[in-house]
């Protein structure tokens, strides 16, 4: 495994486990066990996501005690609009059967979310939070916050592949001291239908995803695969023997559209 370490000094492994739209009651558990027994660490879930009680069910049957795992959830649009941080954070310790999170975001960028910042600024402080951050975040986000004269996030999840590799966010985060998280970092599976990942992936003896994977890796960005199949969920992991080159960084850059696959954070309306 590789890690990035945040500001705080708090270590957090590259390639984590996502979970959505896994389902609570049968693929979250089984799906966690596989993970984990693969050698994932890092599981990262979301209130919304209505699945923590199976991530919670999937890290109690996989054996492996808490402390070696790294365990991320988010609060939702509605709980940040109407002022309900740290009992939504509550309600995540209660599903996800913990008394503290290795990592909490805001989960979109809603109205609200600058008193929502202080609330997760409170519980960090108060040690029930070994890291906080913002998912969705644009640089105008990021600066209110910093304008309100708040502690910049650790951490920003957002949409980041190679077909968006948003390099003026990364740039301003890079800056900020904020780490870069990619969900959806294998394009929903769109990176099949691009020749340059299969070419060389071929060259490597590797899959196409895996190629995709190490380029995260490479980016210096967290990458948040998600998989139920055991295969896949294997293959997402085995990233660490190997490295691109120049040329392969090439031919990936050539990818970029700058095209979202998911919602503008300034058009959301949920």
């Amino acid at each position: 495994m590789l890690y990035a370490t945040l500001r705080n000094k708090v270590e957090i492994p590259m390639i984590g486990f996502g979970v959505w739209k896994v389902d609570n009651e049968t693929e979250a558990p089984a799906a966690v066990v596989e993970a984990i027994k693969t050698g994932y660490r890092h599981i990262d879930t979301a209130a919304i996501y209505k699945n923590e009680e199976g991530v919670a069910k999937g890290i109690h049957l996989s054996g492996v005690d808490r402390s070696e795992l790294f365990i991320t959830s988010k609060i939702w649009n509605d709980d940040i609009r109407e002022g309900k941080t740290k009992e939504a954070f509550e309600d995540s310790l209660k599903r996800l059967q913990t008394d503290y999170l290795d990592l909490c975001l805001l989960h979109w960028p809603v109205d609200g979310f600058v008193d929502a910042w202080k609330d997760l600024i409170d519980l960090y402080e108060a040690g029930k939070i070994k890291a906080i951050g913002v998912s969705n975040f644009k640089e105008h986000h990021l600066e209110t916050l910093k304008e309100a004269g708040l502690m910049a996030p650790l951490i920003n999840q957002v949409e980041l592949h190679p077909q968006l590799p948003q390099p003026d966010l990364l740039d301003y985060c890079q800056d900020e001291g904020i780490q870069i998280e990619a969900w959806s970092p294998l394009m929903q599976g769109k990176f099949l239908d691009i020749p340059a990942f299969s070419e060389i992936a071929e060259k490597h003896g590797k899959t196409p995803a895996q190629i995709v994977l190490r380029w995260h890796l490479e980016s210096g960005h967290v990458a948040l695969p998600k998989s139920v199949t055991p295969h896949r969920i294997r293959e997402n992991f085995d990233v660490f023997d190997f490295s691109l080159d120049a040329d392969d960084l090439a031919k990936i850059d050539q990818v970029a559209t700058g095209e979202r696959l998911g919602p503008d954070p300034d058009e959301i309306d949920f």
